[in-house]
């Protein structure tokens, strides 16, 4: 069997993956929930979107559809704020709580908030590294240098470090969402208040699964570099 993978790896991996399915299914049945639930001002995701930016002075920003759901998401490069059918067009809770955060990403950016920056940074040194750090590991493993195994490591961490990076970002970005939803008169009820704050938590949790899964990762390609050296 190929070194990479063995039994040892379900011991590491198997409550890492259950973690980040039971955090996806909670996801579902917030979003799910909420979704069916009409917000009191009647708002449609695209019209949340546009009532912030002009609230808040966000006026560059470009409003686009994007296909799948749950897709939302904001591009700092392009000022483009993407928002997935079912969210741009319900007046739903939901959709209202998700662009609601995508705006708080906006804000981010126009605020030039440092953690964000510190992310947008990490990006291309965790693709290079996490792609290098397989290479490295199995190569590694395979021709029996320790040393190879290492530096793969080291590569590999820098999905860790980007999931740590990433988690402060997002929380970030739903507190602003609250507050830029009661600041601007969309948040009426207690009810739609709390529907919000679920599905933001809901969504904080698959960042949570996110960190735990890297890191065991990580732990088990340590576990293997540790034992190929162990055995030289």
């Amino acid at each position: 069997m190929f070194p990479i993978f063995n039994l040892n790896y379900l011991i590491y991996m198997l409550p890492a993956l259950l973690l980040g399915l039971i955090a996806q299914l909670y996801v579902n049945s917030r979003y799910s929930r909420w979704s069916k639930v009409q917000n009191r001002a009647g708002m449609t995701g695209s019209q949340v979107a546009q009532r912030l930016m002009e609230r808040h002075g966000m006026y560059n920003l470009t409003l686009k559809g994007t296909p799948g759901q749950l897709t939302d998401h904001y591009d700092p490069r392009s000022k483009t704020l993407a928002l997935s059918q079912d969210i741009a067009a319900r007046p739903s809770v939901a959709a209202m709580a998700i662009t609601a955060h995508e705006m708080g990403h906006a804000q981010q950016d126009k605020d030039n908030y440092g953690p964000m920056r510190l992310r947008s940074a990490l990006v291309p040194v965790v693709n290079i590294g996490t792609n290098l750090g397989w290479i490295f590991i199995m190569l590694g493993l395979l021709l029996q240098i320790g040393e190879l195994a290492w530096v793969g490591v080291i590569a590999f961490s820098a999905g860790v470090v980007f999931s740590v990076a990433t988690l402060p970002v997002e929380l970030n970005a739903s507190r602003r969402a609250r507050a830029m939803l009661k600041s601007s008169g969309m948040i009426v009820t207690q009810e739609e208040e709390q529907g919000v704050k679920q599905v933001l938590n809901a969504a904080a949790l698959t960042y949570v699964a996110a960190i735990i899964t890297s890191l065991m990762q990580l732990l088990y390609f340590v576990s293997l570099a540790g034992g190929r050296g162990r055995r030289r």
